[in-house]
């Protein structure tokens, strides 16, 4: 159970769900009660073995975990460094971290009477997720998703109009993920008695920063177990590093170990074109200030009028102009290091994992891997680092091949 663990970074958030100055609950009056409603099914089902029971069981039999921890011997030899260990999340079922927690969401959705499911996307792996477990519960999927993002991730779009969902372009903005989040939140409050919202990150209102790290964490509880079976017995990571949008794959992989003094942790922001005034990045933590957006305190991109400033990433899972309030708060605590990586940057990581190891990543995780490949060079050999290998690459094929500028006719 997520929060059987009684060490100090285990408190938070409080109990207006702020973590620090950052979370807390910025919804409109007609979605308070659905906020209320929500935050008390989920404290009942903290402590409901049934709940967690059916959880263990999708997990196990549907999602298909534990996902393997898998060392990477060519890319550690390669850098010449740290042994380098890979969270194999991305052979989840529908590719991707995502599904740990729609599950979990989805399932306090039928407790809650709901028949009617809407989501957000950018990349389209959570509007997958969504629509699969949409799926397999006969449940009514809507996802909103950027134009922008339609465009550059379509075999997703593709993969959840199979499933039977309805995806919605979003034209407004630029039409990415922000976009997509705030026509999401303007469905919720037009469709309160049928509908529940699905997050698909650690962001918006609390309780869903909290609830999503607490589903996701299963990603780190195994890590240390399966760090165990294979360095040893209590053997910690000594380096962890994650991609970072709204941060729940990286929450995942930190939340086990943030009272572990010995464990360094990493998040790896877009950089984008370079952070820069011009603000053609998602770094929020570097280039960003606390303001509020989509029902919670962090950090964001904004201008001097507190605008919320669009951003960029080539990573449609990335490009998102805030971070998750927790993020924020251990940024604040010098409990996590947070770093950037460019586009460029990360289109090398991609081809480098495709060659050296077989494993063709996300662009998301290939962001946390330029950072693996600037750090490890640098660290002992009997240093141990994990990283999140959050997303698969199948849906990003196309955009890699067109900033690579190969013919995909050929």
């Amino acid at each position: 159970m997520p929060n059987d663990l009684p060490n100090s970074f285990f408190n938070a958030p409080d109990e207006q769900g702020r973590f620090g100055i950052h979370g807390g609950r910025f919804v409109s009056e007609t979605l308070m009660p659905l906020i209320l409603e929500l935050e008390e099914q989920y404290e009942f089902a903290k402590t409901d073995d049934t709940f967690w029971a059916q959880m263990d069981d999708l997990w196990k039999h549907y999602v298909g975990r534990p996902s393997p921890l898998y060392y990477a011997p060519r890319l550690t030899e390669h850098l010449g460094g740290a042994k380098i260990y890979l969270k194999r999340d991305e052979l989840n079922h529908t590719g991707a971290h995502k599904i740990n927690n729609v599950l979990g969401q989805i399932l306090l959705a039928m407790r809650m009477g709901k028949t009617r499911i809407i989501a957000e996307t950018g990349a389209g792996q959570h509007g997958v997720a969504t629509a699969t477990v949409c799926a397999r519960f006969g449940l009514k999927c809507v996802v909103y998703m950027g134009a922008t993002d339609v465009e550059r991730q379509a075999p997703n779009v593709f993969r959840m109009r199979l499933l039977g969902a309805e995806v919605v372009p979003v034209t407004s903005g630029r039409g990415t993920l922000k976009d997509a989040m705030n026509d999401a939140l303007r469905d919720w409050v037009t469709n309160v008695r049928d509908t529940f919202y699905c997050i698909g990150t650690v962001a918006g209102p609390a309780p869903y920063p909290a609830m999503v790290r607490d589903f996701q964490s299963i990603i780190g509880k195994e890590v240390r177990w399966q760090l165990a079976e294979q360095e040893g017995e209590g053997r910690l990571p000594d380096t962890l590093i994650a991609a970072i949008g709204g941060g729940s794959n990286a929450m995942g992989l930190f939340y086990e170990f943030l009272d572990e003094p010995s464990v360094n942790i990493i998040g790896v922001e877009a950089g984008g074109k370079g952070v820069n005034d011009k603000m053609e990045h998602c770094a929020s933590l570097t280039g960003g200030r606390p303001g509020v957006l989509h029902g919670n305190r962090t950090y964001l991109l904004q201008d001097e009028d507190g605008q919320i400033l669009e951003g960029h990433s080539i990573s449609a899972g990335l490009d998102y102009p805030g971070i998750g309030p927790e993020h924020s708060w251990l940024h604040d605590s010098g409990r996590a290091t947070y770093v950037n990586a460019t586009d460029t940057e990360a289109l090398e990581a991609f081809q480098l994992s495709c060659r050296l190891e077989g494993i063709i990543p996300a662009l998301e995780p290939s962001h946390a891997l330029a950072h693996v490949i600037k750090l490890a060079p640098t660290l002992p050999k009997d240093h141990i680092l994990v990283m999140n290998m959050c997303g698969r690459g199948d849906k990003d094929i196309f955009t890699v091949a067109k900033h690579l500028g190969f013919d995909m006719k050929v």
